[in-house]
C-alpha cells in the first residue's frame, strides 16, 4: 500500500468517526429536548381540559431540519418520545459533519414551557437544561465512540 493510500485510508477513518460523533450528539441533543418536554397533564390542572384534549403536543411537534429551522407547527402528539425521537433520528444525514443542524419547536406555548409552565414537570425548561449539558453530551459522544 502506497503512502498516499495509507493517508487516504486515515482521512476516510477520522471523517467516519467525526459524522458518527456529529450524528450522535444531535440525536443526544435531540433526545434531551423530547423528553425534557412535559406532556399536558389535566389532572393537575386548575380548569378542566378541553373536550377530547391529549397531552404530548409540545412534545411531538419538535423538529429536525439541516441549514434552516423547521418553524412547522404539524406534528402528531406524542406522549411517550418515540415518535419523535425517531423522526429526529431518521432524518440526521450520515454525513453530518459541516452542516448546521436545527431542532425547533414551534407549538405557540413552547416560549411559556421553556419558562417554567410546567412547575411540575419542567420547572427550568428544557433548551436552557440541555445546552447546560451540552458539553457533556458531546464528552460522553466521543467517548461512546473512542474504540469504534
Amino acid at each position: 500500500m502506497s503512502f498516499e493510500d495509507q493517508l487516504r485510508q486515515i482521512a476516510s477513518k477520522v471523517d467516519a468517526r467525526a459524522n458518527a460523533v456529529v450524528k450522535k450528539i444531535v440525536i443526544d441533543i435531540g433526545t434531551s429536548l423530547v423528553l425534557k418536554t412535559p406532556v399536558g397533564d389535566a389532572k393537575y390542572w386548575k380548569h378542566p381540559a378541553p373536550e377530547g384534549y391529549v397531552g404530548g403536543r409540545a412534545r411531538g411537534n419538535w423538529q429536525y431540519a439541516l441549514n434552516a429551522p423547521d418553524v412547522s407547527n404539524s406534528s402528531p402528539v406524542d406522549a411517550t418520545e418515540t415518535v419523535t425521537t425517531g423522526r429526529i433520528v431518521g432524518n440526521i444525514p450520515d454525513n453530518a459533519t459541516g452542516l448546521v443542524h436545527y431542532i425547533t419547536n414551534s407549538v405557540p406555548y413552547i416560549e411559556r414551557l421553556e419558562t417554567g409552565w410546567s412547575e411540575r414537570q419542567a420547572p427550568n425548561g428544557m433548551v436552557g437544561i440541555t445546552v447546560t449539558e451540552f458539553d457533556a453530551i458531546v464528552r460522553a459522544a466521543t467517548d461512546a465512540l473512542k474504540d469504534g
